[in-house]
Formats: structure tokens, C-alpha cells, sequence
């Protein structure tokens, strides 16, 4: 386990910074892929997000106040820049909202790097169907097991209005995961 104090003086300083970035990289690049790749959906746009996001934590570095975790501020910079992806592609693509999720649906059946069950399908329909914030909330707290206090401090909610949205999208899957038909490849 590494001391985080410890750490972010290697990440800021002139002398290690290079060589603490590549041991931040290989830490948790994995993790904020799988966070990101959540949100943007697909691989390609996941890399885009993935690489922006380390290069807005670079330059950020200096100003990391520690007031979070080192891995609550990267998630927050993570998320952000999906976001600002995303917001993006909607503005460029002007398309009605049922559109992008059947689309980003569609992508992600096709994708080779989905590998899903028939339950993991499901799940992601469940999803596609629910608001953008109980969407997000639920995928940071059940994939990435997030904190509730981590997640506050990521999207800038109140923790007991993240727990109820959490827990109403829990109920909300449990209740509908049985009825929901799958798509096939054809019908998305």
C-alpha cells in the first residue's frame, strides 16, 4: 500500500514526476477505463476519454489540494470529461435522446470487447431506460464500488440524496429485470 501524502509530493515534485505518473498510470488506468467505458459506452470512445483524463489529471497535479483521495479526484476528472464527451457528441449529433441510447445500445452489442450474459443484457437495457444521474449514481456505486462520500464528491450531490437514488434504481432493477425482452443484434 502506498502512503497517498507520499505519493502526490513524488507527482508534484520536478525530480520523480515522470517516473510517479507512469506507477499512477498502472495503478489506475484499468479502473477509470471500466469507470468511463460505463458512461461513453464504447471502446474507442472510452480511449479518447481515457487519454483526456490523464492528460487534465497531468496538468492538474500541482493544483491537487488533497482535500479527497487521489482516486475520489481522478474519478471526478474522469467523470467530468465523459461528460463534457458526451454533451459534446449529442450537440454534434442533434438527435432526439431514445435515438443515442438505442444507438449507444446497438454499439455496445456489437462491441467485441462486451462480453455479456443474458442477464448482464438485461441490466444494461434496465439502465439505458433510467435517467442520466440514477444511471450514473447506480454503475459508481455497484461496478465501480464507489463510496457513497466518494460519489458525493464526484458528482457534487448530496450523499443521502445519492443513497435514495441508489437504492429506488436498485428496486427499480429488481423489478423489471424479469420482464425486460432482450434485443438482438437485428432489433437494436
Amino acid at each position: 500500500m502506498i502512503n497517498e501524502a507520499t505519493f502526490v509530493k513524488e507527482l508534484t515534485s520536478s525530480k520523480g514526476r515522470e517516473k510517479a505518473f507512469a506507477k499512477l498510470l498502472n495503478l489506475y488506468q484499468e479502473r477509470l477505463y471500466w469507470h468511463i467505458r460505463k458512461l461513453v459506452i464504447t471502446h474507442e470512445n472510452a480511449d479518447d476519454v481515457l487519454q483526456n483524463t490523464f492528460l487534465r489529471v497531468y496538468k492538474s497535479l500541482p493544483n491537487f489540494k488533497q482535500k479527497s483521495s487521489l482516486h475520489t479526484w481522478m474519478y471526478r476528472i474522469a467523470y467530468n470529461e465523459s461528460l463534457r464527451f458526451l454533451e459534446k457528441n449529442n450537440k454534434r449529433q442533434n438527435v432526439p435522446i431514445d435515438d443515442i441510447n438505442t444507438s449507444y445500445l446497438n454499439n455496445l452489442v456489437s462491441d467485441v470487447f462486451f462480453d455479456s450474459n443474458d442477464a448482464q443484457l438485461k441490466l444494461q437495457q434496465i439502465l439505458f431506460e433510467l435517467p442520466e444521474r440514477e444511471k450514473q449514481i447506480f454503475q459508481m456505486k455497484y461496478f465501480d464500488d464507489l463510496t457513497f462520500k466518494d460519489i458525493e464528491e464526484i458528482i457534487s450531490v448530496k450523499e443521502s440524496t445519492i443513497k435514495s437514488s441508489y437504492y429506488n434504481t436498485v428496486k427499480h432493477i429488481e423489478k423489471n429485470l424479469h420482464a425486460v425482452q432482450l434485443f438482438t443484434k437485428t432489433q437494436v
